[in-house]
């Protein structure tokens, strides 16, 4: 009996300890590495949300390794118990389009006329986010837009890869758009939006249905700090936010690697670069170049030249295909795009990519209305009823996104 009883104190101290000396490495890991903006708000705020996050992701991928449960798993098992699904204003449905679970947000005041349509792709690197995870935000859009919207649940990481985000958002968006008078939606004013990979896959899905005509035009592209390349991690803001929360340049290049089934091996290379191309780089310098941004974004900026890596270069190079990276479709492509309402956020790692997105619409003649948040960092628009929790700048984006949406 003492045995068991010694056994069992000695399983509980040696559990203690362990919580311990993670929680304490992950705090002392964040203080050392995380950069705070100066103009973001509420700094120790800031920095308690993301040490919650570093530390959630940790415990993920020691669970992972133990073959306990994956770090994806583990992390939406988390926030989505912690999720308050508020459903004001709004009748909620959830359905499947063949396997493709979506969440559909109607507006419970009665409506004359058909209403507009949100096809909207969730972020999250294809590794975290869920329907759940958004909820709030687009039971918050369809109601203050009075708009029927669709919340598509693509399969993601750790099971899934490329292209299955990208199928998914594409059948369900076909098979939303020739619904749209079951849904009581304007075949003439449906949008896309996405936020972060659901922003770049908005645009991807936007490119691939350009010409159809067995299914109505898109209205517009709402993007919010959508990530719209995965091979050019060179331009200022890379640089300059790469250790900015909440996409930090590791978490970044852990979400691509394992979203492209790309060994992480090879991730120096792609940091710098050094699986491009020279021809790949001659083909997209005219788009890709910091030249193309304007100067107040690129303040003390300098580009390291880094040897080829051919070996590199093969391993990677499907980064380039327009499903993954839209940014570099063709000018001819880029031309027949909607309208755009384009997010960038100051203390972004991808927010060059942004901006050259920005250029190569204005470039082509279509109309871009771009809104730009100085105290904004990546994912901030998950904490606009955080209340406690919450940012200036989280308001602003979703306030700014209304505004448009309803302008249409």
């Amino acid at each position: 009996m003492n045995t068991m009883l010694y056994l069992l104190g000695f399983l509980l101290t040696t559990m203690c300890l362990l919580v311990l000396g993670v929680n304490v490495w992950v705090l002392i890991d964040h203080l050392l590495t995380i950069d705070v903006p100066p103009s973001i708000p509420h700094p120790m705020k800031f920095r308690i949300l993301h040490y919650c996050f570093h530390l959630t992701t940790t415990w993920g991928d020691i669970l992972e390794k133990m073959n306990i449960c994956s770090m994806p798993q583990f992390f939406n098992f988390v926030h989505d118990s912690l999720v308050l699904k508020e459903n004001l204003g709004v009748f909620v449905k959830d359905l499947y389009f063949g396997t493709i679970p979506v969440r559909l947000f109607h507006p419970k005041a009665a409506s004359s006329k058909p209403r507009r349509g949100i096809i909207f792709f969730h972020g999250g690197g294809a590794l975290i986010g869920s329907l759940d995870y958004y909820h709030n935000l687009c039971a918050f859009l369809a109601r203050e837009t009075d708009s029927v919207l669709m919340s598509v649940g693509y399969r993601k990481l750790p099971y899934y890869h490329h292209p299955s985000l990208y199928y998914d958002c594409l059948n369900a968006s076909i098979h939303f758009l020739k619904s749209l008078k079951a849904y009581g939606v304007d075949r003439s004013r449906v949008v896309i939006c996405g936020d972060s990979i659901g922003g770049g896959a908005a645009v991807a899905i936007i490119q691939t249905l350009l010409g159809r005509t067995d299914i109505p035009k898109i209205r517009a592209q709402v993007l919010i700090y959508p990530i719209l390349q995965a091979f050019y991690f060179q331009s200022p803001s890379h640089l300059m936010n790469r250790n900015i929360p909440f996409l930090t340049k590791d978490f970044l290049i852990t979400c691509v690697c394992k979203y492209l089934a790309i060994d992480r091996s090879w991730k120096d290379a792609m940091l710098t670069g050094a699986c491009i191309s020279p021809s790949a780089w001659k083909k997209y310098e005219k788009w890709l170049s910091p030249d193309n941004i304007p100067k107040r974004f690129r303040t003390e900026y300098q580009r390291h030249e880094t040897p080829f890596n051919e070996a590199a270069y093969l391993e990677t190079r499907h980064t380039m295909n327009v499903d993954i990276s839209p940014l570099i479709a063709d000018d001819k492509i880029i031309a027949q795009l909607p309208e755009a309402f384009i997010v960038s956020l100051h203390w972004d790692i991808i927010r060059d990519d942004v901006l050259l997105y920005k250029k190569r619409l204005e470039d082509q003649g279509v109309p871009v209305t771009w809104h730009h948040v100085e105290d904004g960092f990546h994912g901030c628009i998950l904490f606009f009823e955080k209340k406690f929790f919450s940012f200036p700048c989280s308001l602003n984006i979703v306030n700014a996104v209304v505004s448009y949406i309803k302008s249409l």
